[in-house]
């Protein structure tokens, strides 16, 4: 149905001055992301473009800000740091229109890495626990790699593709990353308390991190 490729081979296609946007949360492509950054020595100005993402972003690097530089559409903890460092930058935008910036062309996308479920026998795979923008970012981008991973599971909706739409792919049969949530301090606590008044009976919430 397809042929898959190490990760090493399949991130060759980024070339110094590329953009690459990387599925977000959970779904990060860590194993597409730990490759790329394994070039630094060969790339320069890679712009890494993204949502919050869980795991490591090696890239994020600053002993790497000659080769990657990070530009976050949602800033999350692992690349905080490189806007104090000079290696990252935020972009803000709402989540409903980020996907206008790549289908306006507003930001280009060279590749897309993205993280997905096993094809099924009519070759659908599916974006998992993570859709977000990464729909616009596969219409978009020139060139798309795909991790697929045995332990991604398999959501319905918008998030199904086909094995059409993408360029390279990588298997792996790995977890994803995870988030652990702490015990709150007494601070946080009372934090919550009063919030929680606030808050109807049959109230619907969103929550960010």
């Amino acid at each position: 149905m397809y042929k898959s490729v190490s990760a090493e081979e399949a991130v060759k296609v980024i070339k110094s001055n590329d953009r690459v946007y990387v599925q977000a949360a959970a779904a990060a492509p860590l194993k597409l992301t730990n490759a790329m950054s394994a070039r630094h020595e060969e790339l320069k100005n890679v712009e890494v473009c993204h949502l919050h993402t869980e795991g490591k972003a090696l890239y994020a690097n600053p002993e790497y800000k000659e080769s990657f530089h990070v530009n976050s559409f949602f800033i999350g903890k692992n690349v905080r740091h490189t806007l104090k460092a000079g290696n990252g930058s935020y972009t803000p935008v709402f989540l409903s229109e980020l996907p206008l910036l790549f289908k306006r062309n507003i930001v280009d996308l060279d590749v897309a890495l993205i993280h997905v479920s096993v094809p099924d026998k009519h070759g659908y795979c599916s974006l998992g626990v993570s859709v977000e923008a990464t729909l616009a970012a596969i219409e978009n981008a020139t060139y798309v790699i795909a991790q697929i991973n045995k332990q991604m599971p398999r959501t319905f909706g918008a998030g199904i593709i086909h094995i059409s739409e993408i360029n390279a792919f990588v298997e792996c049969d790995e977890p994803l990353p995870g988030f652990e949530a702490s015990v709150p301090t007494e601070t946080e606590q009372k934090i919550g308390d009063y919030v929680a008044e606030l808050i109807e009976d049959r109230s619907t919430l969103q929550l960010g991190i």
